[in-house]
Parts: C-alpha cells; sequence; structure tokens
C-alpha cells in the first residue's frame, strides 16, 4: 500500500461514481495503471463493494433509532444466532456487537415511531435470547460520512 492506493481509496471513498480517468488524474498515473490498481484493492478486499448514498426522509424512513441489545446468554453460537436473524431484518441498517453492558447496537430505520415499536414488539422483543431492548430515537445527524480517515501519507510506527 503506497501514497498512489491511499489516494485511490481516498477518492474512491469520497465519490464512489468518479470514472477511472478522473481518478487517475487526481492520483497523477494514466488510466490503465489506474485501474489495474482499483482491481487489485478491490482483489485484496480494501474495496467491499460500490453503493449509493439514498436519503432516507425522500423515501418516507422519517425515524431511527438505535436499539441497544442484551441477550441471556453470551455464548458464541447464540451469538451467531441472534446476528443471522439481524441479516433478516431489512429495517436494520447497522449490527455492532459490543463490549460492555449491551451485546449489540443496532441502528434501525423505520417509517414513523409506530413502525419501529411494531418492529420492537413482534421482532425484536420477540427474537430468541434477547433479554432487554433500550431504544434510543436520533433527533437529527450532524455527521455522517462512510468509511474511515484515509491520509495520503501514513507515518510509521515507532
Amino acid at each position: 500500500m503506497d501514497r498512489i492506493d491511499r489516494r485511490i481509496l481516498r477518492d474512491l471513498q469520497a465519490d464512489g461514481r468518479m470514472t477511472n480517468v478522473e481518478l487517475a488524474r487526481r492520483a497523477d498515473i494514466s488510466a490503465p495503471p489506474c485501474l489495474r490498481r482499483v482491481r487489485a484493492l478491490e482483489e485484496a478486499g480494501f474495496i467491499r463493494g460500490y453503493h449509493a448514498d439514498i436519503d432516507p426522509q425522500l423515501l418516507g424512513f422519517g425515524v431511527t433509532v438505535f436499539a441497544s441489545v442484551g441477550l441471556s446468554s453470551q455464548a458464541e453460537t447464540d451469538l451467531r444466532a441472534f446476528e443471522r436473524l439481524v441479516q433478516e431484518w431489512p429495517e436494520v441498517r447497522e449490527c455492532h456487537m459490543l463490549a460492555g453492558e449491551n451485546d449489540f447496537l443496532l441502528r434501525v430505520v423505520a417509517h414513523d415511531w409506530d413502525a419501529y415499536q411494531r418492529f420492537l414488539t413482534t421482532r425484536l422483543t420477540a427474537a430468541p435470547n434477547v433479554s432487554h431492548v433500550k431504544s434510543a430515537l436520533a433527533i437529527r445527524s450532524s455527521k455522517e460520512l462512510p468509511g474511515v480517515p484515509i491520509e495520503q501519507e501514513i507515518a510509521e510506527p515507532a
């Protein structure tokens, strides 16, 4: 991973629809080697995919809730079973296993508060092994950035 690869990753993370020609120009290389580098970054797993950033409000998803979920058992098979179940719920957009008081943090979108409550009572709290759920309604989002901060020059560890 060199400076050019980091520049390519940073630019694609900011704009995944950028043309290869523009990407190459920004990285200060020609288009064919740029495309080879992008393909190599994809194959190595640095680039996991491309997606459109959709405005949830325009599609009628007016509610975002962060649900902290505690399970009755933290046995690995039970944790994996919960993760598999969450994969089936389209309204759950993110699922993170946590260390600490709660086992998982879910980001859930819903059309309105009533729709979230239906999801909560018919699916989430009804799921096997779920002992408690604490819901936090997001009022507004002031920062939502995808990915990670990518510096062009990364300092070597001391």
